[in-house]
């Protein structure tokens, strides 16, 4: 017989200062009693990025399957999980429409594959209206983007001096 999963919550926020610019996230994880605060940051990157990485980071923090329920402020992340558009991009080999792909795709990879490991369901929360752990990953990501010599974003930049040279 299967024990029960793990209950976890876990709160995000991503900061960039600039859009791109310098960015930061935030994560909180909740267990019983236990807490745990991840931060991390990129010297170019984006806010979508920054809230994304948010939550690959809270869930690859988790050592065993749980059922997880993630708060973000971002309706991006919020949507595209738990509207299904992730997947169908991914199931039409990255593409939103015949033309168009979807921005972040190394992102949305990491994602939806920690989201298969685990039973996963995102919340929208408003950001900046009180909410105490939302309030705590928003300073965790802005402090975070504010650290010297942060690493790069190799999704972004990289992507960004392909697409630059393509244009050239």
């Amino acid at each position: 017989m299967s024990q029960p999963l793990k209950s976890v919550t876990i709160y995000t926020d991503g900061a960039c200062i600039g859009n791109p610019g310098p960015g930061g996230y935030g994560t909180v994880l909740l267990y019983g009693e236990h807490r745990r605060e991840l931060s991390g940051g990129y010297r170019l990157t984006t806010n979508n990025r920054m809230e994304m990485m948010a939550a690959i980071v809270g869930l690859q923090a988790l050592k065993h399957q749980c059922a997880v329920t993630v708060y973000s402020d971002s309706k991006y992340v919020v949507d595209a999980i738990m509207k299904g558009w992730a997947v169908r991009w991914r199931a039409k080999g990255w593409k939103r429409t015949q033309t168009k792909s979807p921005v972040n795709t190394d992102l949305w990879q990491q994602l939806l594959s920690l989201c298969e490991q685990h039973q996963v369901e995102f919340r929208w929360v408003k950001g900046h209206s009180g909410n105490v752990e939302n309030e705590r990953c928003d300073r965790l990501a802005v402090a975070a983007s504010r650290l010297p010599d942060l690493p790069i974003d190799e999704g972004y930049e990289v992507v960004q001096v392909l697409y630059q040279e393509s244009l050239f």
